[in-house]
């Protein structure tokens, strides 16, 4: 445990180090709510002036760590399996939500960080008995959160997830690098997701990023 919490921090530190990571046309709201399906999101967890990040354990931190393990926080990357963006989002998932045009998906932050959101929507509402049923027990030696199956969910399914959590574990699906469902369960565990809502059909046209 005490490696992934230095994990997390020398990630974080990397992160703000890379110049990718910064847009300056996107602003921090520490206010930031959900209502209704109205959304008012937090863009960057760092603060400008300051120059710091902010190392707390919010959709904030949870978004910007996932990213970094991710795609190192760029947004402009395409890795050799053709996963798109900051959050090395696949083809079916976008066609889900009605995008098409990858080339504007990899140059527009905002529309990332919306689709970022409307999954996490969409994975909680799918796996909301899961995160009833399971938040608080032990798995492969880990304490199941709720953070931890988002985190999952988004690195292999919601359905594999669910795979996993009802099999006890035995179903530990890894992805084409290695990572396993545990791996992120463990890693991402414990950030406070209660900001964003479960919605079946989360409607990206309806979401507004605060600027």
């Amino acid at each position: 445990m005490k490696k992934y919490k230095f994990y997390k921090i020398f990630s974080l530190i990397v992160l703000l180090l890379n110049s990718s990571f910064f847009n300056p046309e996107l602003k921090i709201n520490d206010n930031a709510f959900i209502e209704n399906l109205n959304y008012s999101v937090d863009l960057q967890s760092y603060n400008e002036s300051a120059n710091m990040i902010y190392l707390i354990n919010d959709f904030n931190g949870f978004k910007e760590s996932l990213a970094f393990k991710e795609s190192g926080g760029r947004y402009s990357i395409v890795n050799k399996f053709g996963y798109l963006g900051k959050y090395q989002f696949n083809l079916n998932t976008l066609k889900m939500y009605k995008i098409t045009d990858t080339n504007k998906f990899i140059s527009s932050p905002i529309l990332q960080e919306k689709v970022f959101l409307i999954n996490v929507n969409r994975n909680k509402w799918i796996l909301r008995k899961d995160i009833n049923w399971f938040v608080g027990t032990f798995i492969n030696g880990t304490e199941v959160t709720e953070s931890g199956i988002i985190a999952a969910a988004h690195l292999s399914g919601a359905g594999n997830v669910k795979k996993y959590l009802r099999g006890n574990g035995d179903f530990n699906k890894k992805d084409a690098f290695g990572t396993s469902i545990s791996a992120y369960m463990s890693y991402f565990a414990n950030y406070d997701l209660s900001f964003v809502k479960a919605i079946r059909k989360p409607n990206l046209d309806l979401i507004e990023l605060e600027r």
